[in-house]
């Protein structure tokens, strides 16, 4: 059995939005084609699989990382910001984005709020890898 770190990232985050394009609960909002994907982008998104693509890509970071909540996703998501003259700062993606795509992970069983972590103060640390996720992504090949 082939694990999801063994395929070369790109090709297995490509075979996975295939996937998941076939899962109901995930499609793509109407507004998804009118927003930008971060405060640092000049324009909005044009790719037609935009958004299995960022469900791939987050689901498998999710697997990658054990629990990861919106606001780490938004540093990873973030790009550097062209403010002409003055010099590139980073700023951070849109956390509406990354926060639908969360919850339709969430509808689909996939993901699921992780339970209080012993150190951690805050009262929702992030989100989990159901089986049902973790044996979807084992899945693809």
């Amino acid at each position: 059995m082939t694990t999801v770190f063994e395929i070369n990232p790109q090709e297995y985050n490509d075979k996975l939005a295939l996937a998941l394009k076939e899962v109901k609960e995930i499609e793509a909002p109407l507004w998804s084609k009118l927003v930008k994907s971060g405060v640092s982008k000049e324009r909005p998104i044009d790719e037609p699989d935009f958004w299995y693509k960022r469900t791939a890509s987050i689901l498998r970071n999710i697997y990658k990382m054990k629990i990861v909540g919106v606001e780490r996703l938004r540093t990873k998501y973030g790009s550097k910001k062209n403010r002409g003259y003055k010099p590139e700062e980073f700023r951070k993606a849109s956390g509406k984005i990354i926060r639908t795509i969360l919850q339709q992970t969430d509808k689909a069983g996939f993901t699921e709020l992780a339970q209080d972590i012993k150190g951690v103060r805050s009262k929702r640390p992030g989100r989990q890898l159901t089986k049902k996720g973790k044996d979807f992504l084992e899945s693809i090949k």
